[in-house]
């Protein structure tokens, strides 16, 4: 078991298999030492995460959409690694979509779910640049959405 698996044990993470992509793209691309990984939703064990902040749902279950995306993004990162997640050298960047009203204004706080996971897992290289911005719907009407992209060995 590696160095991150123990981690994300420790954590009660588990990994789903990674998502397949559910239009005309792949879900990660390795170009040299840095891993682009598309879009991934708020799909968690028990279903899809759906609806709008603001309206339907609150901080709280956008925080845990967001960390929900988190999980899908470390699964497809474990695909792309080979199974190795200790090949991750670096989070790089997150990118976050949250499915919001016009005044709803607190996607940072939502996009933390994802980010905060990071940190946890990666540590200190869990540190990464990132967006968080509003969306007027997003696919499948999922409630947040956040690609990232990693520095691998």
């Amino acid at each position: 078991m590696s160095r991150i698996d123990r981690q994300l044990a420790e954590l009660g993470v588990v990994l789903p298999e990674p998502v397949a992509p559910v239009a005309n793209y792949v879900p990660y691309v390795v170009a040299g030492n840095l891993v682009f990984i598309s879009g991934q939703v708020s799909i968690t064990p028990d279903g899809l995460i759906s609806g709008k902040l603001g309206r339907e749902l609150g901080l709280d279950q956008g925080v845990q959409a967001a960390h929900a995306c988190g999980v899908n993004l470390i699964a497809q990162l474990k695909a792309a690694c080979g199974g190795d997640l200790d090949r991750v050298k670096r989070v790089v960047k997150l990118g976050g979509f949250v499915n919001c009203t016009d005044a709803f204004a607190d996607q940072p706080k939502v996009i933390n779910g994802a980010s905060d996971l990071m940190v946890a897992v990666f540590g200190d290289n869990g540190r990464h640049a990132r967006a968080a911005v509003g969306a007027p719907s997003l696919p499948m009407n999922a409630a947040v959405e956040v690609d990232g992209i990693f520095e691998i060995a």
